[in-house]
């Protein structure tokens, strides 16, 4: 079955780095955009950052453009996201997703990032 896995979410002060990764399975994810959204309590779920899927072209929010930094291996099926110097307002589940040109199509079930002093 098509699984979208992510992990590496926590705790981290403000200033701080995390990475946050997202294995695939039961599809080829190689043909999909890849991208990761995020979502707070009461808020429509955004999206962070996505990338094409030979890697070629990445596009990020301007909240978090020169923080954070998207990539994929398509060996491994896994998308990453890097995420530097980390602001109180970057909390927030975080949810991987493959999708075609139109729409996303498949979703994780989030990890949490959570970023306070």
């Amino acid at each position: 079955q098509v699984q979208l896995v992510e992990s590496g979410g926590g705790l981290v002060q403000p200033g701080g780095s995390l990475r946050l990764s997202c294995e695939a399975s039961g599809f080829v994810s190689s043909v999909y955009r890849l991208s990761w959204h995020r979502q707070v309590p009461g808020k429509e779920r955004e999206l962070v950052a996505e990338i094409s899927p030979d890697s070629s072209t990445s596009h990020y929010s301007e909240s978090v453009k020169g923080r954070f930094t998207i990539s994929r291996d398509n060996i491994k099926n896994t998308v990453n996201l890097l995420m530097d110097n980390l602001k109180l307002e970057d909390t927030a589940v975080y949810y991987c997703s493959a999708g075609s040109y139109y729409d996303w199509l498949y979703w994780g079930q989030g990890t949490q990032v959570t970023v306070s002093s």
